[in-house]
């Protein structure tokens, strides 16, 4: 009888936590499906990862943003960006060919504005959820090595290049999603039950 009493304690308990958590987790996708339409990111993919072809890459980088860094100034949205990105996607993949000329290598550039799929990244003081992002690649020769990445817009690749400086973006800030609490709510129930299931047989 105990047994059964329990086990309609817990069961009703489950059904509580299910109505509570659920309008959560409708609210939280919600919101990574938002911050994800409002974010271009800009990565640029190293041939491999030997030194060489990872500073090649960096230097790409540094050479691409130093060109476009005027052209986004003033920028405000989101299409502005994109504009601006399509308008000038031919000359930001001459100027990675002439980087990788330099360097005497033989890599084709391939350069692509479209949605990608990415895990859960950090950026400065910022999380990024795992998602599809509206993206900007830069592929040098095979793509095979780490790529740096950065948001395209809003512009933050012209305020933070290294990702090294915590930087304030208040647009930002409030969609960052905290990967935690579905770990910290799930040992909050297994905490009750054990306390429960611990109270019992003494």
């Amino acid at each position: 009888m105990k047994y059964k009493r329990l086990m309609l304690i817990l069961s009703a308990f489950i059904i509580s936590i299910i109505y509570i958590v659920h309008p959560y987790m409708v609210e939280k996708n919600r919101t990574i499906d938002g911050f994800n339409k409002n974010i271009i990111r800009f990565h640029v993919r190293a041939n491999s990862d030997t030194g060489d072809d990872q500073a090649l890459k960096l230097e790409v980088r540094d050479e691409v943003l130093k060109a476009m860094e005027g052209r986004f100034k003033g920028v405000k949205s989101l299409e502005e960006s994109r504009d601006i990105i399509r308008n000038n996607m031919e000359e930001m993949k001459f100027i990675a060919q002439n980087v990788i000329q330099r360097w005497g290598r033989e890599y084709e550039v391939d350069i692509s504005l479209g949605q990608d799929y990415f895990p859960t990244r950090k950026y400065g003081n910022m999380v990024f959820p795992q998602g599809e992002y509206e993206s900007l690649i830069i592929e040098i020769g095979e793509g095979k090595g780490q790529n740096w990445w950065c948001v395209m817009f809003p512009p933050l690749c012209f305020v933070d290049i290294t990702h090294s400086v915590a930087f304030e973006n208040r647009e930002l800030e409030e969609f960052i999603i905290d990967e935690t609490q579905p770990l910290k709510l799930k040992s909050i129930i297994l905490d009750f039950i054990k306390g429960i299931i611990g109270k019992k047989g003494k």
